[in-house]
């Protein structure tokens, strides 16, 4: 009977080898947890095109929004672990939910397999022009002389941009009131009437009311800066030592699915990440590609569940 069973099992992996080496031979879904034309979306076709001109078959987004990334990755979860539906999936999701929700339907580093990191987005610290300050230790300095007097708008609880500024907060030791938006848009408008102080936004949303003139830029939550902007210095660099947050977007698979499948995505979106024209589409996104190989993903989710883990609990951010 061992013999027998041992026979099958060799049968079957040679049966299976062929269909691995040839991977892909038929179409291939990337699940979008958001809808069509949010970056993460915008990300995944671009990356999509890409896979589809070097491995041969079509790559296409299957965008399921709702719920903050809940719907999507639970869906993920459930697909089929051969190759043939992938997860392209931002920082929210994949490291902000766990720390923000008491349950989920799923379990980031249980239930995924990452493949390889996409792009980081870095985050600027910006004010009003007339802001009276002109560096981050100024800035701090005059929070600290204002204690509970100034204010900070955000997209929405949860969001990146509020837990940036919580983090802020919590290092620089500083007392500002959050004011949640509907919105990154909303939150930005707010900031340009007066109604808000301060906030944390990407490169592309601030930048045309930097150059108007409009808004001041104080420093980039990226420990790595902006390469985009590498004038503006960084958190950790100008005053708040050690600080580094920004968002980000990975791709993954359910977990099960065959190292040889894994391992020839990797191969294909290196490829794609380091050809100019794509890396240029990605920096009008104010997206930076990161390189990287699935084990260094899976260190690099790892660390970013526990470092936005850490200040949720800190802020003790509850959604409303």
């Amino acid at each position: 009977m061992k013999r027998v069973l041992a026979a099958l099992l060799c049968m079957g992996a040679l049966l299976n080898a062929p269909a691995r080496a040839d991977y892909p031979d038929r179409g291939v879904k990337i699940i979008v947890p958001f809808p069509a034309g949010q970056t993460t979306d915008v990300l995944a076709r671009t990356i999509g095109q890409q896979l589809t001109e070097t491995l041969g078959q079509a790559f296409f987004v299957d965008n399921r929004g709702g719920a903050g990334g809940i719907i999507g990755m639970e869906g993920a979860k459930r697909s089929e672990a051969d190759g043939y539906t992938l997860l392209m999936a931002s920082s929210g999701p994949l490291a902000i939910n766990p720390g923000l929700y008491a349950k989920l339907p799923y379990d980031t580093l249980k239930d995924f397999t990452p493949v390889a990191m996409v792009v980081v987005v870095p985050q600027f610290l910006v004010t009003r022009a007339d802001f009276p300050a002109n560096n981050l230790k100024e800035l701090i300095e005059y929070v600290k002389k204002h204690p509970g007097q100034l204010n900070y708008g955000s997209g929405g609880t949860g969001l990146t941009n509020h837990l940036t500024m919580e983090m802020f907060k919590r290092q620089a030791d500083l007392n500002i009131m959050h004011v949640p938006y509907r919105g990154a848009a909303a939150a930005l408008t707010g900031l340009m009437s007066g109604d808000v102080t301060m906030m944390f936004e990407s490169g592309p949303a601030i930048m045309p009311h930097v150059q108007k003139g409009a808004l001041k830029v104080f420093a980039v939550g990226s420990r790595n800066g902006s390469k985009a902007l590498p004038d503006i210095p960084t958190m950790d660099r100008a005053g708040v030592p050690g600080f580094d947050a920004q968002t980000w977007a990975a791709l993954l698979v359910p977990s099960g699915t065959p190292a040889p499948v894994i391992d020839k995505l990797n191969k294909a979106m290196q490829l794609a990440l380091k050809k100019p024209a794509v890396q240029e589409q990605l920096a009008a996104l104010g997206a930076e590609v990161l390189l990287s190989t699935p084990d260094e993903t899976t260190t690099y989710i790892k660390d970013e569940i526990v470092r936005w883990g850490d200040t949720i609990k800190t802020a003790n951010v509850k959604l409303d």
